[in-house]
């Protein structure tokens, strides 16, 4: 049995009514114009059509775990995996003509969700057969990447920092996750934003945005609004994503970002958590240019 058949039967089997509720949680956006169309897909080449990681380390993921953390791979709601089809279309319209591969996604406050949307994008981009992706986990105080695939990073992107380690031994794929690689942050320390504006961490982003030229770099980072970390690192990236949870974050928190952030490279905000617009989605970068349709709730806009 295939790994995609084996994800649809333990789906079917695993997912109750209340579940299915809680995954439609993972990411809502909402489409109010036509879905842009995508231009001719890149000529795929044969290295990325039969990837195989030699020097990374391949580890085991179970179903069962990627079920319950809403991972798009495990068999959640089509909706949601439709949902971060489009999120990824916008994505790659807005940057990949550009070669912006380096993206931020972080929120303005800790549980808007912001780590189940970089991994699912990263996973959904992953999927493209003409692109792969390393998603690197730049929480460090919290990190929580390594628990949604069920393993363990004793070691991470911190052993790096602090000269401990090389980054080919730190990589991780997750087995039947073809085009996705993992840089875990290890273990958590209190000196993240420190360790943010090193040099080799400013050195590293440079080598990781050229060593491969159909490679997107996505990096989870902390709120923006808790900590300093997103706003130092903010520099480095070619595009910022932010997660905003509906009945959640505030209109006061959305506009201490968007000041925070206004002179850096925002794609977009994804509208997360939000049940009443399940089978819409809608992605716009006109609220700076004032554009925005005043009718048009705020937490139906695409922020940016």
């Amino acid at each position: 049995m295939s790994f995609i058949e084996k994800a649809i039967d333990l789906a079917k089997s695993a997912r109750s009514q209340e579940e299915d509720k809680q995954q439609k949680r993972g990411l809502e956006k909402l489409l109010e114009e036509q879905i842009p169309q995508v231009g001719p897909e890149p000529p795929v080449t044969e290295e990325i059509r039969n990837i195989a990681y030699t020097t990374t380390k391949t580890i085991p993921v179970e179903m069962e775990t990627l079920i319950r953390n809403r991972l798009i791979c495990g068999g959640v709601n089509p909706e949601i995996v439709q949902g971060y089809k489009l999120l990824r279309t916008h994505v790659l319209q807005k940057t990949l003509s550009q070669h912006r591969n380096v993206l931020m996604i972080t929120s303005p406050l800790p549980n808007e969700g912001k780590s189940l949307t970089a991994i699912n994008l990263a996973i959904s981009i992953s999927q493209e057969l003409s692109q792969t992706v390393l998603l690197v986990d730049l929480d460090l105080r919290f990190p929580t990447i390594p628990d949604y695939f069920g393993f363990k990073a004793s070691k991470g992107l911190v052993d790096y920092l602090e000269g401990k380690a090389t980054i080919p031994e730190l990589l991780v794929h997750p087995q039947g996750i073809d085009g996705l690689v993992i840089l875990p942050a290890g273990q958590p320390t209190e000196w993240a934003t420190e360790l943010l504006r090193s040099p080799s961490m400013l050195d590293l982003v440079v080598e990781l945005k050229n060593f491969y030229k159909n490679r997107y770099i996505l990096f989870d980072l902390p709120p923006l609004l808790s900590y300093a970390d997103a706003l130092t690192f903010a520099p480095q990236v070619d595009g910022i994503i932010l997660v905003v949870a509906a009945r959640q974050t505030t209109r006061e928190s959305l506009h201490r970002c968007q000041e925070m952030l206004k002179d850096y490279p925002v794609i977009g905000y994804v509208l997360n958590k939000n049940d009443e617009l399940l089978q819409s989605y809608y992605y716009d970068h006109s609220y700076n240019r004032g554009e925005a349709t005043p009718k048009t709730p705020w937490w139906r806009r695409f922020f940016s």
